[in-house]
């Protein structure tokens, strides 16, 4: 799919240009757009060098924390409700525990540990499943709560409006949260619909309750405050939240006798291993982009959305979202080059970068993990599996629009 869509940025962005060459007299326009790859793949090498020192310092964090025992608390924490979501599964078998430590990883922003982990509990699920080619109940609803999981600390996001020059990298912190909570929501109930879940079980409904109540109070708390008020104290309780993380996971740590120092450098090895191999990967999304950018045919598109939102009278700015939120079903590190590319262009801390940064984080790549996941196993008939996942992708999509309204409109 990613090989077809970098195909195609190519095709359109030269029969664009010869359009333009033939009907408008523009012969400049083919070398702005040779000048345009050669620009883009400095930037994203400059991009991804400047990542190191972040992602190097998070994910050193990180496994601090996960050294101390956090991620397997917070993997305890949500067996119950495992329990029940999960019927056909029996009690203590191994996939259970598979699925909460991928999912308390994902929550962590612990992506190389997570896979791994998502990997193993579809192979557990697969040993329960008597029809080896179609997924079963289990294998889907773990697939969309994966790919819609709340993110706590979304750290690349960070590190990525870091290096772009935000003024404030977290302070997305809280409308991601917000966003990627209500996408997952939407998804566990629309799987639990079709698969006749009991979502009135008292222990479902309590966790549904208290994490609602706690979001929803978070943002109707915000929703009153006056734009410069909602800033400031979104600022201020992200950056709070982040150092407690730190000092907690530290502390933590040290009670348990964990050498701090080492397992920071350890941690911190994969941050900067992380960020060197993405540079190949960023460098073939952003020439892609930036060919169909210099070509016009990116801006013409746009502008087609626009017209039509205009149209029926909506505020056209969240129409720079869309190519993000797109590509993200498909391909993360497609959607990250339209990310960086959007925040470039229009500004870190502009509305379009703050909206592209918070759609970054509260969607997946759906169609990339149900094909790693269940190509895993070998599950050929997906059943709705697809479906669920892409309303997740949209309610996301929405909600992130709306928060980033809220917040930053």
């Amino acid at each position: 799919m990613l090989n077809l869509i970098w195909i195609s940025f190519f095709v359109v962005a030269f029969l664009t240009a010869c359009i333009q060459a033939a009907f408008f007299g523009q012969l400049g326009i083919f070398s702005a757009i040779v000048r345009a790859m050669f620009d883009s793949s400095k930037t994203a090498f400059e991009i991804s060098l400047g990542l190191t020192g972040v992602m190097t310092l998070w994910l050193g964090i990180m496994k601090i924390g996960e050294n101390a025992g956090f991620m397997a608390a917070l993997a305890r924490a949500l067996n119950p409700l495992f329990a029940r979501i999960f019927p056909a599964i029996p009690p203590n078998h191994p996939a259970l525990g598979a699925m909460t430590m991928n999912i308390a990883a994902n929550m962590l922003g612990l992506d190389n540990a997570a896979t791994p982990m998502g990997l193993k509990a579809m192979q557990e699920l697969q040993t329960l499943n008597p029809d080896k080619d179609t997924a079963s109940n289990a294998q889907i609803l773990f697939l969309v709560i994966n790919t819609a999981s709340v993110t706590l600390f979304p750290v690349t996001i960070f590190a990525y409006r870091a290096q772009l020059g935000a003024a404030d990298p977290t302070d997305v912190f809280i409308p991601i949260l917000i966003a990627t909570y209500i996408a997952t929501l939407f998804g566990f109930i629309a799987v639990a619909l079709v698969q006749k879940i009991n979502l009135f079980d008292r222990v479902i409904l309590t966790y549904m309750v208290v994490l609602t109540v706690l979001v929803g109070g978070l943002t109707l708390w915000f929703a009153h405050l006056s734009a410069v008020q909602m800033q400031a104290q979104s600022s201020l309780i992200s950056n709070f939240l982040l150092l407690l993380l730190v000092v907690v996971f530290i502390g933590g740590a040290a009670l348990k006798r964990v050498n701090v120092y080492d397992a920071f450098i350890d941690g911190a090895k994969e941050g900067f291993t992380t960020a060197v191999r993405i540079i190949p990967y960023l460098v073939a999304m952003l020439v892609g982009i930036a060919v169909l950018r210099a070509s016009g045919a990116l801006d013409l598109l746009m502008n087609a959305i626009r017209y039509a939102v205009s149209g029926i009278g909506w505020d056209t700015r969240f129409v720079d979202g869309v190519p993000t939120a797109l590509m993200k079903t498909l391909s993360g590190s497609g959607a990250r080059g339209m990310m960086i590319d959007t925040m470039k262009t229009q500004g870190a801390d502009s509305f379009s970068g703050h909206l592209v940064s918070v759609i970054q984080g509260s969607t997946e790549t759906t169609f990339y993990v149900l094909a790693v996941y269940f190509g895993s196993v070998g599950i050929k008939h997906t059943r709705h599996a697809v479906q669920c996942g892409l309303f997740a992708d949209l309610v996301g999509f929405i909600a992130a629009v709306a928060v980033t309204y809220l917040f930053f409109g």
